[in-house]
């Protein structure tokens, strides 16, 4: 019997591909089906043939500084700007550059010292302002790199360039990039979770630090609230019974996965994928977020906001929890470091709400045996002037202008050389002059620690094969355990 006698009439009228995308999205359904039914549900699983080569890291928490924390004020001790203090900057420091900012209306440039002692830690010796004193312990943990510099002097562009390797928003971020090769190893929990400390903020702080760009949507950070309702619309609004969640969201998925059939649109899969995680993700996460079940002597080691929701103590708290749930890449965002004036009061506030929290989230991985194969990077977008802004003779009035030729970053745990400082900046901290460290640098080699060549890494857009590291980026071997 002919073939033909075997179709239905829209059967006939279907092309090839059509025939072939509806088959293959029917057999992808029996075979979610099939894992429903034994309690499984799929999770991606990464790009074929990544990592490429065995991964020292297998997620990362990004300690995210908002604002241009000063690298004076807490891990570059600069003795000669303290001995200089409220003299004019030489001219041998600009060596006859324009300064930038904000900076361009001052008639004067003096030197002005950090006012916070400095001391050494550790048995590496490492020098730490007296602001970070539980950071301080855990010196020997830590790899400084105080060589770091950006292409960016304005707050936007340089925290779009931190993240995605690109200063003008619309590429992926790191968090996204790693979501998309590597894959989630949880799928009832998004691969990249961002969380942003509840306070007023310096600088806004917007979705698109959080996007993934070209990549499909499904990659894309998903922000965790505090309060009642960490993600927005995830809740069954009141009244709804669960036999009529479940029968729209079948709805749903037939109307999504035919339309798809027919567009052959990736987006459209990208939209259904998110469909189902929201739905995994009403059991999940308010298991995830919950502290109620964490020991009292956890919670009280980071200190004494872990109570308040939204803090950076609580989220450091659920930075871990999400990593050991299987959460890939977790970003927290900290406002609050543009000290512009009255630097001495404001840093002193903002580094007491992050030095016991970020310290207590390093023991607390190592006490889990996690800190071996978690990544744990703590900066900012860019770095602050050696010289004052406003004015330097009243202690409380004066501040530091934006500044990307010099600035530190910290790295911990997977990979990483613990107890060393990577980079060496001048006398006055306004240039490096060893071991500088790139932002496409920094990437290259977080990538790296995960088991990915960033040169080998790519997607394809609008005719090219873009990347995080762009066309830049070198591996920093040195700091590599």
């Amino acid at each position: 019997m002919p073939m033909s006698d075997h179709l239905t009439d829209s059967a006939l009228h279907q092309t090839r591909r059509q025939w072939l995308g509806r088959s293959g999205l029917g057999l992808g359904s029996l075979a979610l089906s099939s894992l429903l039914a034994q309690g499984k549900t799929p999770g991606p699983g990464g790009l074929p043939g990544l990592p490429h080569f065995a991964p020292k890291a297998k997620r990362v928490i990004f300690l995210f500084m908002s604002g241009g924390m000063s690298q004076l004020e807490s891990f570059d001790y600069k003795p000669l700007l303290i001995e200089r203090n409220n003299k004019p900057l030489p001219d041998s420091v600009l060596r006859g550059r324009p300064v930038l900012g904000m900076s361009k209306n001052q008639g004067s440039f003096v030197s002005t010292g950090s006012p916070f002692p400095f001391a050494r830690h550790g048995q590496s010796g490492a020098w730490l302002s007296s602001c970070f004193p539980h950071l301080a312990k855990q010196a020997d943990r830590i790899c400084f790199l105080k060589g770091m510099v950006s292409d960016a002097v304005n707050h936007d562009p340089a925290i779009i360039f931190m993240n995605s390797g690109a200063q003008l928003p619309g590429r992926p971020c790191m968090g996204s990039w790693l979501n998309y090769g590597l894959g989630s190893e949880n799928s009832d929990l998004p691969g990249f979770i961002v969380l942003v400390t509840k306070k007023p903020a310096d600088q806004p702080l917007s979705g698109r630090l959080w996007s993934s760009g070209f990549l499909p949507a499904s990659y894309q950070g998903v922000p965790f609230r505090s309060g009642r309702e960490p993600v927005l619309f995830l809740t069954d609004p009141p009244g709804l019974p669960p036999a009529l969640r479940q029968s729209t969201m079948e709805s749903m998925h037939h109307v999504q996965t035919d339309t798809a059939a027919r567009r052959q649109d990736p987006a459209m899969q990208a939209r259904i994928d998110q469909y189902e995680l929201a739905f995994r993700m009403q059991m999940s996460v308010p298991d995830a977020v919950s502290l109620t079940n964490e020991a009292p002597a956890t919670l009280e080691r980071y200190g004494p906001e872990v109570g308040i929701p939204g803090s950076f103590a609580a989220n450091c708290v659920l930075a871990r929890r999400l990593c050991e749930k299987g959460v890939r890449f977790v970003q927290l965002y900290h406002p609050g470091w543009d000290h512009h004036g009255q630097l001495p009061e404001l840093f002193a506030g903002t580094s007491k709400e992050v030095d016991q929290p970020a310290a207590a989230l390093l023991q607390d991985l190592a006490d889990r045996d996690m800190l071996k194969d978690t990544l744990v990077v703590f900066g900012t977008e860019f770095g602050r002037t050696c010289y004052a802004q406003g004015n330097p003779g009243k202690e409380a009035g004066f501040g530091r202008e934006h500044h990307r030729s010099a600035f530190s970053f910290w790295l911990a745990g997977a990979g990483v050389k613990a107890g060393i400082s990577h980079g060496v900046t001048d006398d006055f901290g306004f240039d490096v002059v060893d071991g500088k460290v790139t932002v496409n640098d920094l990437h290259a080699t977080l990538l790296h620690l995960l088991g990915i060549d960033h040169e080998r890494f790519t997607y394809p857009f609008q005719g090219r094969d873009f990347r995080l590291t762009d066309v830049a980026g070198k591996l920093v071997s040195s700091i590599l355990a």
